[in-house]
């Protein structure tokens, strides 16, 4: 299943204060794309400058939920660490 072809939609956008967090975010969540996929379930992740969008898509309602939390619980750890590494050099 892919994104656009699910019934059932939901897009997150996340705004942070430099571009260099947001790519820190993003790429921390970005490896799961995939990994956490069922066949019930399917997500997509982008930024663009200062903010990240993740789409989650399901063919229903309890796994759109499901997927949701799930995406919404590995950015809220990705926005810690990025608290932590933001001030490291080379990312």
């Amino acid at each position: 299943m892919f994104v656009d072809d699910a019934p059932h939609t939901l897009s997150l956008r996340f705004a942070y204060d430099t571009e260099r967090r947001a790519r820190i975010v993003e790429r921390s969540v970005r490896v799961e794309v995939g990994e956490i996929d069922d066949d019930r379930s399917t997500a997509r992740v982008e930024r663009v400058g200062r903010t990240v969008r993740v789409q989650v898509g399901a063919a229903d309602l309890v796994a759109l939920r499901a997927g949701a939390n799930t995406w919404l619980r590995l950015l809220d750890v990705a926005e810690a660490v990025s608290v932590d590494v933001e001030g490291s050099p080379g990312v």
